[in-house]
């Protein structure tokens, strides 16, 4: 539709129109008309030819590292910053060491984004499938934890089918009914799985928890899927995961809650994974709400180095506008930075979740004739 109102021939109404040439109105719709018909031909033809290049048996989709320098990709904040990022763990420990109520605790502050110990927590939805437990075991036990105070962001299921019998559908249905939701807990992975003679061949293990992880990325939100530690002790308290390393291999990281004793209200929590900061957490029970208070932690809160770049875009840019546009090189003689417009690009394509995050500010690019155009515009976050 949009081509064929740039094809037609404007009419000749107004007087500023009749006074011109009817020749020269004539050629320039004219050639208009032509080189616009040629660059829809043109482009429906590579369309046409890149489909059938998609559909052959050889096809590969690459992408390259120009591509990926130019992408700005979607902002992924974490749910608890420095702790909880987007993504799918491993929450592992050994029976009754109070694995299911630190679950509860964290769909709790994540559905009422309260902080947790001293971590930002980003409020969500969350969908908690509670398979070892019944409803009245639940109810008795968040009263007990978090008295009356209720969220209507937090469900629970008891029961649910199998990674291979119809899980996806169901967690795809609830995400159609909750798209806000930004975890989801699966407690156990026993329980989702199918029984049989593979159960613990590396192949089974990460099939399973790669089949649940492109289920989560897919819709960008955390997944915990709760699992048992082995008997036998390791120097490397994550070889104590039971099960082959095929699960370590699939999820994004772990968690691991461990006790000297199993008597003992003290606790340590070990963090490993790709884009999650190793640590070591010390923790307290309480004895009378069951919840887990922080001790201390073995490694700092790691938090990025400061980007004056970015403070600087803020300050100069949206002083007194909302939005700013322009090429690169006309944003680097604006901010009066010594950095080549390629290279201020590229940081920016990288920082592009920083930069929202810290600032409320957006950002794209693209390419242009005139060279890089930069569209920077100030936006609220929405998740809190």
């Amino acid at each position: 539709m949009e081509n064929k109102k740039e094809m037609t021939i404007p009419n000749v109404s107004a007087a500023t129109d009749a006074e011109q040439s009817l020749s020269k109105c004539t050629d320039n719709s004219i050639v208009n008309q032509d080189t616009d018909f040629k660059g829809y031909e043109q482009s429906f033809e590579e369309m046409q030819r890149e489909i059938l290049r998609q559909l052959e048996p050889s096809y590969l989709k690459t992408v390259s590292m120009t591509t990926l320098y130019d992408t700005v990709f979607e902002v992924q904040t974490p749910l608890i910053d420095g702790l909880l990022q987007r993504g799918t763990y491993l929450f592992v420990g050994s029976p009754k060491v109070g694995k299911s109520f630190m679950m509860a605790q964290l769909a709790y502050h994540i559905s009422t984004g309260t902080p947790l110990w001293e971590y930002k927590v980003r409020k969500a939805t969350v969908l908690y499938f509670a398979l070892e437990d019944d409803y009245p075991r639940l109810q008795k036990r968040l009263f007990q934890m978090f008295g009356a105070k209720e969220t209507g962001n937090l469900y629970f299921a008891t029961e649910c089918k199998t990674v291979n019998g119809g899980l996806e559908e169901q967690i795809r249905g609830f995400m159609r009914e909750h798209p806000d939701t930004g975890l989801i807990i699966i407690d156990t992975l026993k329980r989702v799985r199918e029984a049989g003679g593979a159960d613990y061949s590396y192949a089974s293990d990460y099939d399973v928890v790669a089949r649940l992880k492109a289920l989560a990325d897919s819709y960008k939100v955390s997944m915990l899927i709760v699992h048992h530690t082995r008997k036998q002790k390791s120097e490397d308290i994550f070889d104590m995961i039971s099960g082959t390393n095929g699960l370590m291999g699939a999820a994004d990281g772990a968690f691991v809650l461990s006790k000297d004793k199993r008597t003992s209200n003290n606790a340590t929590l070990d963090v490993a994974g790709r884009d999650q900061q190793d640590m070591k957490i010390h923790l307290v029970r309480d004895s009378e709400r069951l919840v887990w208070n922080f001790a201390k932690s073995e490694t700092e809160m790691w938090k990025e180095p400061p980007e004056p770049l970015l403070e600087k875009i803020a300050d100069t840019l949206f002083s007194e506008s909302d939005r700013w546009e322009g090429t690169a090189s006309e944003l680097c003689e604006r901010l009066a930075v010594d950095i080549k417009p390629n290279v201020l690009s590229l940081r920016l394509s990288i920082n592009a979740s920083r930069l929202f995050r810290d600032y409320g500010i957006r950002y794209q690019n693209s390419r242009t004739h005139d060279g890089r155009k930069v569209s920077l515009w100030k936006e609220t976050e929405q998740t809190a």
